[in-house]
């Protein structure tokens, strides 16, 4: 049965740790204590802690990857139940996930989660070998089975918000969009952007691109490719720029600042991370998807005996995806962040509906 829960905000902040080889992957292992040592011992909980399985780009992407992390590390901090976080390898197939998600299964870590909609096929398999095990997908609500959690979100609605921005913040009524890869997900993020964009000005000129076709040509992982095509798009006449690209979304990052034109981060909180302090001054803001409340909700759920399963969605009105304020710019625009809070109540309320194709 699905039961459904509203998002935590997980910090941002990635710990360092200690990496170690492992058969599936580059591995790193938590040195918290043990519940036991710590004094927060479930009386239900006997699970060796969380198993993260990474998507591509890995761990210091400062986007979809690092949100996981932090609700890992939240979960850590406040149960004291540790776990194990793996990346992926290049060029790896279905049956490498597999092994992976089989290894950490084997292991004793509960729940095991897998993220990204990449890791569907390998869940389904594995879950099924191990009904006693929680398992998580995150952007995948395909996987029907009662002991997994199916975690997705609405980034339409959030993106929607992030196209009223730059709408409103445009000083050129031209802006730009830029997807890792050109996929349905992806495609969400799209046409939610551009409906708000347009909310505001429907004649307003978007460019649109897609870095690659498929996630094995490095669209979510090549800043390069990024930092390319964002260079086209600002050559075209763009004066805000929003990825949703993953690691390569640095590169878009990097390029906007360097252009002196705005950008818009994605996922996580992109003005406030450390490897992008030299470009911060140019991140407008982000549309975040809270992957790390998911994580972190999924992890406590086991923890205290209810774990979670079926469909569990994040939209604005649970906390589940929004727009970051963090830059002192953008509070200044008092005119976009009003136009942004109209959008986000009536969406909330109702009043619209954000198109996702």
């Amino acid at each position: 049965m699905s039961r459904r829960t509203g998002f935590i905000r997980a910090a941002a902040s990635v710990a360092v740790v200690a990496l170690a080889a492992a058969g599936c992957g580059e591995s790193s292992t938590s040195s918290k204590p043990s519940e036991k040592e710590s004094g927060k011992e479930s009386a239900t909980y006997s699970g060796k802690g969380i198993g993260l399985a990474y998507d591509i780009g890995g761990k210091g992407d400062q986007s979809f990857n690092d949100a996981a992390y932090a609700g890992f590390e939240k979960a850590d901090k406040e149960f004291g139940i540790g776990g194990r976080d793996v990346e992926p390898q290049d060029g790896e197939s279905d049956a490498d996930k597999v092994q992976r998600l089989t290894q950490l299964a084997q292991s004793g870590y509960n729940p095991v989660i897998g993220v990204g909609y990449i890791y569907a096929p390998a869940v389904k398999e594995v879950a099924a070998k191990f009904p006693d095990t929680t398992f998580g997908i995150i952007d995948d609500e395909q996987v029907a089975a009662k002991n997994v959690a199916d975690m997705v979100f609405s980034e339409e609605q959030a993106s929607y918000l992030a196209g009223v921005a730059a709408a409103k913040a445009s000083k050129k009524a031209h802006i730009g969009f830029i997807g890792g890869v050109d996929i349905p997900l992806i495609h969400k993020f799209e046409a939610g952007y551009v409906q708000g964009a347009k909310s505001v000005n429907p004649a307003i000129k978007i460019e649109s691109q897609y870095l690659t076709e498929t996630p094995q040509e490095g669209g979510f992982s090549s800043p390069d490719k990024g930092k390319a095509g964002a260079s086209g798009q600002i050559e075209a006449g763009a004066d805000v720029i929003y990825h949703a690209a993953g690691l390569s979304g640095q590169g878009v990052i990097s390029e906007a600042a360097g252009k002196k034109v705005w950008a818009i981060g994605v996922d996580s909180d992109q003005y406030s991370q450390t490897s992008l302090a030299a470009y911060k001054d140019y991140i407008l803001g982000s549309a975040l998807k809270n992957v790390g409340g998911a994580v972190y909700d999924l992890a406590k759920s086991v923890y205290e005996g209810k774990p979670l399963s079926g469909v569990v969605r994040g939209s604005l009105s649970n906390d589940g995806v929004g727009f970051a304020d963090t830059n002192p710019k953008y509070k200044a625009m008092t005119d976009v962040v009003a136009a942004v809070d109209k959008a986000k109540k009536d969406i909330v309320d109702g009043k619209i509906t954000v198109n996702t194709k």
